[in-house]
């Protein structure tokens, strides 16, 4: 429980510590500046002509020495001008005869120092817009000091930088240990493609700062923001549905998706608005799968309703971007210690597992070494040597052949399946001398390639024998048959022969225990055994799903 409190700990300190991460990147009090937008003159469609005019008033300036950067968030290619005096050009306005080459949606440009002076300034735009003419944005000024103005983003692109590489890591690791794994788990896989898929988030976010990118395709990366988040909003929930093993999957997921799909398609063209709104779904119904844990007492239930509550508050509080990848972090630890959790309960699995094998190995040897069972193999042996010495030498024979197969398994989970109609032959010609009653063994459909958990078919032929009136002429027959599908494969071992007992009911007893024990230990949860009367005697099945 303490490591359970130790975790809220950590988060919680982990979301007071974003208040500052806040204020250091989003700080831009450098200028006592006041804003006048005057006005925005949009030309006729035809040419796509637009003119911005702005008076800014300087009225303090904190670092005189610094040089006066301008941020101008625009569509088109314009040309800026400074109290009148041309600073800078983003891309080539259309002409007559010549194409517009587009700018970038972001630019900076240095003020001279000497046109930086405390007060009155004007910002004169002029440009063409002849792309995405439907887009609805507005033209956003921001003065700032010029190397703070180019070193804020470098900053928080470095932490972002740290983050995708992390989340790149543990992508590619997630995936490696989902393909060498023999258990394929699918919670793995998810988590694995999360990492990734959120990792090209980050990349999609910010290649803004690496590549210029035109204005008329802005959108495109926008689009490609919004479908990985709208996977990530639909695999998340998905994850702590199998990690929490949440009932009705199909009926959860099937409205999730629906409610991520109306958001896609009512705020369609609204990219930022359509991205919060996936997240705030996908956080919802996490919630509610991590308070449906609690209720049920799953463990680290608590843990991830506490990390999905930081991340809304991280929201609230923060710039939707900043907040959104702090928010995921906190999700991805979350995830990380469920996968703990979940590793932790497989380790203690497997131990089980191998005190298992080890008893089953035990109750292999047991099963042919038990004094019943030799009193009677050895007092049978004694009456066939004194009468036909031949054969009791055959049953000596057989009785050893037997021991040795046994002995020879006794320490494999799976063995041949040859391996296994040997040890069953013998033992039938060794209950042939002692019973004085024919057995007999037949097969079809056997493929010597395939394994089985040793004394599996052994065990059902004792309970055949047992159960089994003699027949008052010819044999019982003991016939095995396999088939193999796409989906799984099939023993059926039938035993033709009456029945001591009459009624039409299953059999159990320590036999079959032995038998579903050993088929839990080889193949988990992947398979079923059914034995029961039929007409002709008694049919026993295993199926075991691929």
């Amino acid at each position: 429980m303490y490591k359970s409190y130790f975790f809220i700990v950590f988060l919680l300190l982990m979301f007071t510590s974003c208040s500052y991460y806040k204020e250091y990147v989003t700080s831009d009090v450098t200028y006592d500046i006041d804003y006048d937008h005057q006005w925005i003159e949009w030309g006729k469609p035809k040419n796509s002509v637009f003119k911005l005019k702005t008076e800014i008033d300087i009225l303090k300036r904190e670092n005189s020495s610094g040089s006066l950067g301008l941020q101008i968030n625009a569509f088109g290619a314009f040309d800026v001008y400074w109290d009148g005096i041309l600073v800078g050009r983003n891309g080539k306005m259309a002409k007559a005869g010549q194409a517009e080459v587009p700018g970038t949606e972001t630019t900076y440009y240095e003020i001279p120092k000497k046109l930086s002076n405390l007060g009155k300034h004007t910002v004169f735009l002029i440009g063409t817009r002849t792309y995405n003419k439907e887009a609805e944005r507005g033209i956003d000024i921001k003065l700032k000091d010029y190397l703070l103005l180019h070193r804020s983003p470098l900053i928080v692109v470095s932490f972002m930088n740290i983050m995708a590489g992390a989340f790149l890591i543990a992508g590619i690791y997630y995936f490696f240990l989902y393909v060498n794994s023999t258990r394929k788990e699918l919670a793995v896989l998810l988590f694995g493609i999360i990492c990734l898929l959120f990792f090209g988030l980050l990349i999609i976010e910010y290649v803004k700062y690496y590549l210029d990118i035109p204005y008329n395709q802005f959108y495109t990366r926008l689009k490609i923001i919004g479908w990985l988040t709208f996977a990530i909003s639909m695999l998340v929930p998905w994850y702590f549905m199998l990690q929490f093993e949440f009932k009705r999957k199909r009926l959860f997921l099937a409205l999730l998706f629906l409610v991520l799909l109306a958001v896609y398609i009512g705020y369609y063209g609204h990219y930022d608005v359509s991205a919060a709104y996936f997240t705030i779904t996908a956080r919802f119904f996490s919630i509610v799968i991590a308070i449906d844990a609690i209720v049920r007492k799953k463990k680290g239930g608590l843990i991830v309703a506490a990390g999905l509550l930081a991340g809304v508050a991280v929201n609230y509080f923060m710039f939707y971007d900043f907040g959104l990848y702090i928010a995921f972090t906190i999700l991805v630890l979350c995830m990380l210690y469920l996968h703990t959790i979940r590793t932790k309960a497989m380790e203690e699995a497997h131990n089980a597992s191998l005190l298992l094998s080890s008893r089953l190995q035990l109750e292999l040897i047991k099963k042919n070494i038990q004094p019943h069972f030799l009193r009677n193999t050895l007092t049978s042996l004694i009456d066939w040597i004194e009468e036909s010495p031949k054969e009791g030498v055959v049953f000596i024979r057989a009785l050893a052949e037997e021991f040795d197969i046994m002995n020879d398994i006794s320490e494999h989970t799976l063995i041949p399946i040859r391996q296994e109609i040997d040890l069953c032959r013998r033992h039938l010609e060794i209950m042939s001398f002692r019973k004085e009653i024919c057995y007999e063994w037949q097969e079809e459909g056997i493929d010597e390639n395939e394994t089985i958990p040793p004394a599996i078919f052994h065990t059902i032929i004792e309970n055949g024998i047992t159960h089994s009136l003699s027949p008052k002429q010819g044999c019982i027959v003991f016939r095995l048959e396999f088939a193999k599908e796409k989906q799984f494969k099939q023993y059926t071992l039938l035993t033709f022969a009456k029945n001591r007992n009459t009624k039409k009911e299953k059999r159990v007893g320590t036999g079959f225990k032995y038998i579903e024990a050993r088929l839990t230990e080889s193949y988990g949860a992947n398979w079923t055994f059914d034995s029961h009367a039929v007409e002709k005697g008694w049919e026993t099945t295993i199926k075991i799903s691929h």
